[in-house]
């Protein structure tokens, strides 16, 4: 046993014409929860199918849980829970039912102590006899989780795990994910929300099926050299604002928060030039730390996409 868990090299996959991932290269720790980020249709979920072998590359070698991703990727599947995004269990079934099911198909020896036992975890105790297709988003969610870490496994994949869930909800999931990473499990999640990859040890940014970054969030933030000054007035004058300051030099970003805009952008000295022609009466300037969200938005706008 070592730690890292994942340890990969040049992973390409093509579907048809169509390079998905580009000679991706990255290693895991063992027990580490690791965010993919990325516009829709990135690479993000092929290239998680790819690290724990439930899809072959093309091209590229590298390791999961001590096995090889070409060779054992039946020894692999065995380890790994698998959550997707939309909820995959009976919905006519109770929440008893479903676990108990599911340790059935596992092989697991004693299913129905299985099911007890990830009911008391996972909070769901009272709730045994409801009907599955009766649950609200969260608890869904919680059910989910349940069925997939049923067998213990050594590797846990979760693709957009609480898209449509509330934030409360949303939270207490997190909590559980952290509790099992703290007791060895390594997680691999992709996700759109940014409190979420702040949640993460380390992430990593894909686009069109290049990986751009990597690290922690303090890590990726620092690195992407942005200097960030937010303004804060009238809509309109915001609207405004933001047509005339996204094509100058100097301004690499320009997005909107709520009732104020982020304008970032690399060389401090040309920003700060750029901005003090634009300090109208009625605005209200203030330099702002870069946020993980300033980052991807900013990554996000000069990535090139490969289908075009």
């Amino acid at each position: 046993m070592t730690d890292v868990a994942i340890d990969v090299h040049g992973l390409t996959k093509k579907f048809g014409d169509h390079t998905v991932v580009r000679n991706l290269s990255m290693q895991v720790k063992r027990g580490s929860i690791f965010g993919f980020l990325g516009p829709n249709g990135s690479g993000k979920t092929t290239t998680i199918r790819m690290l724990c072998g439930l899809l072959t590359p093309d091209a590229g070698t590298g390791t999961c849980l001590g096995y090889d991703i070409l060779r054992d990727r039946d020894k692999i599947k065995r380890r790994v829970g698998y959550m997707t995004q939309r909820f995959s269990l009976y919905q006519d079934l109770s929440v008893r039912e479903n676990l108990e099911f599911v340790a059935r198909i596992y092989g697991l020896a004693r299913p129905a102590a299985a099911a007890r036992a990830a009911i008391e975890r996972l909070g769901l105790t009272g709730r045994e006899e409801q009907i599955a297709g009766e649950l609200s988003g969260g608890w869904k969610q919680r059910l989910a989780l349940g069925a997939c870490t049923l067998a213990n496994p050594q590797l846990l994949l979760l693709d957009e795990p609480t898209a449509g869930v509330d934030p409360k909800a949303r939270r207490e999931f997190w909590k559980e994910i952290h509790a099992l990473a703290a007791e060895g499990l390594t997680v691999l999640v992709s996700t759109h929300y940014m409190d979420e990859a702040e949640r993460c040890h380390e992430l990593a940014y894909i686009a069109y099926g290049e990986l751009l970054v990597r690290g922690t969030v303090q890590e990726v933030i620092a690195g992407a050299n942005l200097v960030t000054w937010t303004v804060t007035g009238p809509s309109k004058a915001l609207a405004s604002l933001s047509e005339a300051l996204a094509p100058m030099q100097g301004v690499d970003m320009v997005a909107p928060f709520g009732s104020s805009l982020h304008v970032s952008g690399r060389n401090a000295q040309e920003l700060q030039s750029v901005i003090a022609r634009f300090r109208l009466p009625g605005l209200e300037w203030s330099l702002a730390r870069p946020s993980l969200e300033d980052v991807f938005i900013d990554l996000m706008g000069r990535a090139k996409d490969n289908y075009q």
